[in-house]
């Protein structure tokens, strides 16, 4: 039985990544560790894990189906991940509306048979890995709002040095 590892996001745009980077490079001299790659950056909704070829087929299949409510997050902070050495930024506070889009998302996906993660959700884009420095700069860059109306569907690759992201479905926006 084959398996793809998968997750759903939300996307940056090209401008928007590059800004995300330019916050991992600010924060690189205090925290060391590795940036991740500029066209790899994004926030991840739900974490599925490694799913049954068939099961990712279906999920491809419905993801333009399901729609993703309009919303907008602020990108105002670093914090850090200690156990697993990792830099991010996020919000100080989860937007509601990205809560909800969060829960209705593994709300749907208990229809496929897939249940949520016990924890709670913490919206974040991981910036650095393997930082030597548990704690995050005191001083975060000026706040980026990240408007967003769809998600992607990405299957992540396994390679030597890390790994690769393909997106293989996309939700379509809401009509307006």
């Amino acid at each position: 039985m084959s398996t793809v590892r998968l997750f759903y996001a939300l996307w940056p745009s090209p401008a928007l990544a590059g800004s995300l980077a330019a916050w991992a490079e600010q924060a690189r001299p205090h925290c060391g560790g590795r940036a991740m790659r500029t066209e790899t950056l994004h926030l991840t909704l739900a974490f599925l894990g490694p799913v049954d070829a068939a099961l990712a087929d279906a999920l491809a299949a419905a993801t333009p189906e399901k729609r993703l409510a309009p919303g907008e997050i602020a990108l105002d902070r670093y914090g850090v991940f200690g156990r697993q050495r990792i830099l991010w930024a996020g919000p100080g506070e989860t937007p509601a509306g990205l809560q909800a889009a969060h829960d209705g998302l593994w709300q749907w996906l208990g229809g496929f048979g897939l249940g949520a993660p016990p924890h709670p959700f913490r919206p974040h884009v991981t910036l650095l890995r393997n930082i030597e420095r548990p704690e995050p700069p005191a001083d975060a860059p000026p706040p980026l709002l990240w408007a967003y109306d769809r998600m992607v569907l990405v299957a992540s690759e396994s390679l030597t040095g890390g790994s690769r992201y393909r997106i293989v479905a996309q939700s379509r926006p809401q009509p307006g």
